[in-house]
């Protein structure tokens, strides 16, 4: 009678008992989690779903008996409509300038809050205000307290000096929201930057100054490769914040010279065309660029993050 076992029968025998009980705590450890990601795949995939299948199908709320299958259609529309890739653009536009001024600004307040005054704590706290304002009502404050024609501060400031007026949202409307956006984000920016400024050893800027080393060498040779992980923290987060940025555009320009972004775009299709169809074959659109800049910006801080880690 043979005694050989299966090559199966060894392995279990050789395998040592750590491996099985870590097998077991990774399990148990996963099944903590299970409920959460059981609900976020309810909430986010269902609907996700629901709008892939609005998409094959003609359906038009100011003609609601005439709804039929369409297939891909819709999708035809999308990219062949000429709406699609403008507003591309001007997302792309918008976020780029909003996060580069904001990163500036935010670097410029970031160092001068960094030094020791009276009164740090309140201008730190006066500082991060507008970064707490709901974007509906920051956008509402610009538009009627600052960029109104007749009432607004900044024309104010321009008649003081005998310049003319500017109508910012109709003459300028791309810029209107970056400013908007810039005032809002800058916080944003300054307390990440703040937070590496905070963790920056005291004693390597010392030593630059025991051997001559001025403010802008300091600030340009020690300071900034120091600052390098959080700039791109900073840079990361806030564009896939931007990104999804839809009060300004609907409160100040109405998706007018150039600022249709990708946001308002499905607004326009879902809420004021009230074409269910085509909507839904943008949000899909949409989903599946915002999913791949995601994926790339994620993969990306990941190694950030890791590359900090090493240091």
């Amino acid at each position: 009678m043979s005694t050989d076992l299966a090559p199966e029968d060894t392995q279990e025998e050789l395998r040592p008992p750590e491996v099985e009980m870590d097998k077991r705590t990774k399990w148990a450890n996963r099944s903590l989690i299970l409920p959460a990601i059981i609900f976020a795949i309810i909430l986010t995939q269902i609907p996700f779903l629901t709008t892939i299948g609005f998409s094959a199908w003609q359906w038009n709320l100011l003609y609601p008996n005439d709804v039929g299958f369409t297939g891909f259609d819709n999708y035809v529309s999308v990219f062949t409509s000429g709406d699609l890739w403008p507003s591309i653009v001007a997302t792309v536009l918008i976020t780029a300038l909003s996060v580069v001024f904001a990163l500036i600004l935010g670097l410029l307040f970031a160092v001068l809050l960094d030094r020791k005054f009276k009164g740090r704590a309140v201008a730190r706290t006066l500082m991060i205000t507008p970064f707490l304002l709901m974007p509906a009502a920051a956008a509402l404050i610009w538009k009627y307290s600052m960029f109104d024609t007749n009432i607004g501060m900044v024309n104010w400031a321009l008649r003081s000096v005998g310049l003319n007026e500017i109508a910012w949202s109709t003459n300028y409307p791309l810029w209107t929201v970056v400013i908007v956006l810039t005032w809002q984000f800058t916080p944003f920016m300054m307390l990440i930057l703040l937070a590496g400024l905070s963790g920056q050893p005291k004693d390597v800027l010392e030593a630059a100054q025991v051997d001559g080393a001025g403010t802008w060498r300091t600030f340009t040779w020690i300071t900034l490769p120091h600052l390098r992980m959080y700039i791109d923290i900073a840079v990361l987060l806030g564009t896939i914040i931007i990104i999804q940025v839809f009060d300004p555009i609907a409160i100040m320009t109405k998706g007018t010279g150039g600022t249709k972004t990708l946001a308002y775009l499905l607004y326009e299709r879902a809420f004021i065309g009230l074409n269910v169809g085509e909507a839904a074959a943008y949000g899909v659109v949409i989903v599946i660029l915002t999913i791949i800049v995601a994926t790339i910006a994620l993969r990306t801080l990941f190694k950030v993050f890791m590359a900090g880690g090493d240091k």
